[in-house]
């Protein structure tokens, strides 16, 4: 849920601004369709952060941003088409739903038809349902709540997760944690140090849903507008594991 900036300056009209040639929905022959949302319910960088990591996944996606001021804006419609959705970065909760409500029906099912959904920090929120799309089986909350975390500011940090048992350091904005109700099936990816979960997937549906709290998409840019260490090595190879994982049937 961070405010950043890209690591680079984009031209206006290129493929990381709104109607730009990117957006077009022009079909690139035998390429899945991921959908990155862009409006209201982000902030500048973390959309195209998303989408970079994409766009150098083993996948071969054609990249697309929807929202309200994109040449297609999100709807069932523009779901249909598309293999995977992904809810970026944003600022709250309650701002962000107060854009999303009206997209709740169309977002649960396209999930629940065989879709897949990437929710990073405030989309991983967003999977929730206090409120949110109730994606999840469980629910989210702060970690910098959660008793025993490693982190007790919504300032830009750091966060130390055991990703599939690896000690990893990753870019961290008041990211959620995931709980579980008893008894229910999901793939536990990551962990906080305190033993809650930074990041899991788990089926909604004939969908597969992927929820992460901190950011495994922020690029040196990130880094160095927060003026954080970023110890040498950055997070995206996890990101690009959280979407294989999401996509496997």
């Amino acid at each position: 849920m961070t405010p950043a900036t890209p690591s680079s300056p984009v031209q206006p009209g290129g493929p990381d601004q709104p109607g730009g040639p990117a957006h077009r929905w022009v079909p690139r022959r035998g390429a899945p369709i991921a959908l990155v949302y862009r409006g209201p319910a982000s902030l500048p960088g973390c959309p195209e952060a998303a989408a970079r990591l994409l766009r150098t996944s083993q996948h071969g996606f054609d990249v697309r941003y929807v929202g309200p001021r994109e040449e297609v804006p999100l709807s069932a419609r523009a779901l249909a088409g598309a293999v995977l959705y992904v809810q970026p970065g944003g600022d709250t909760l309650a701002d962000a739903y107060g854009h999303m409500r009206r997209h709740r029906k169309d977002i649960r099912t396209f999930v629940h038809c065989g879709g897949r959904y990437l929710g990073i920090c405030l989309g991983g929120y967003l999977a929730g349902a206090t409120p949110g799309f109730a994606l999840l089986p469980g629910d989210t909350d702060q970690y910098i709540a959660s008793g025993g975390a490693t982190v007790d500011s919504e300032d830009d940090t750091l966060v130390r997760v055991s990703w599939r048992g690896r000690e990893r350091t990753l870019f961290f904005q008041d990211g959620p944690y995931f709980w579980l109700r008893p008894g229910t099936k999901a793939t536990v990816i990551a962990t906080y140090p305190n033993g809650t979960i930074a990041a899991l997937v788990a089926g909604f549906g004939a969908g597969r849903v992927a929820v992460v709290g901190p950011h495994p998409e922020a690029d040196e840019g990130w880094y160095a507008d927060a003026r954080l260490e970023r110890g040498g090595v950055l997070g995206t190879d996890l990101g690009l594991d959280l979407v294989d994982e999401v996509l496997t049937p």
